[in-house]
């Protein structure tokens, strides 16, 4: 990838700068490097300290709120990848998101939510972008966010 089309000049170009990671909320770390594998722990819609958005889909949270909610649970993803990578150049592939909405019984859209997260990673790194991926539904989720999203990474040596 050249400098011009590097991730985080495709980020900006998004009009997208990447927040300090966010601190884990409970006992775990941001993320574990093994195997040539960057595993970043479950990111919540969180901007500035303040939740994006609460509650359930989509009672509380519309389809389209909860896919921006984890178009920015992806940006945080990609925080946590860059302050342990020091630049994002050095990931050669998106491997998997997991993707978990908040939802009654009988809510379907779970792929139409995954999607924040899934489109922007093709935004950032392209064919490399594409990925594996689950959306899950489930009763609740930390701090009552109706997104998580745990990613994936396949890294090159530093």
């Amino acid at each position: 990838m050249t400098p011009e089309h590097s991730p985080e000049q495709r980020l900006a170009a998004l009009g997208i700068e990447l927040p300090e990671a966010p601190a884990p909320v409970a006992t775990y770390i941001p993320c574990v490097q093994a195997g040539g594998m960057l595993h970043i722990s479950g990111q919540i819609p969180i901007r500035d300290g303040s939740m994006l958005a609460t509650g359930s889909v989509p009672d509380a949270v519309s389809i389209e709120e909860a896919a921006a909610c984890a178009r920015w649970c992806a940006v945080n993803a990609l925080a946590v990848a860059k302050a342990e990578l020091g630049e994002l150049c050095r990931v050669e592939r998106v491997v998997r998101l997991g993707c978990f909405v908040a939802c009654g019984p009988g809510f379907g859209g779970h792929p139409e939510v995954a999607n924040g997260a899934s489109e922007l990673m093709g935004e950032v790194f392209g064919e490399a972008g594409r990925h594996a991926r689950a959306a899950v539904g489930c009763p609740s989720l930390p701090r009552d966010v109706p997104v998580e999203l745990e990613v994936t990474l396949a890294v090159r040596p530093a």
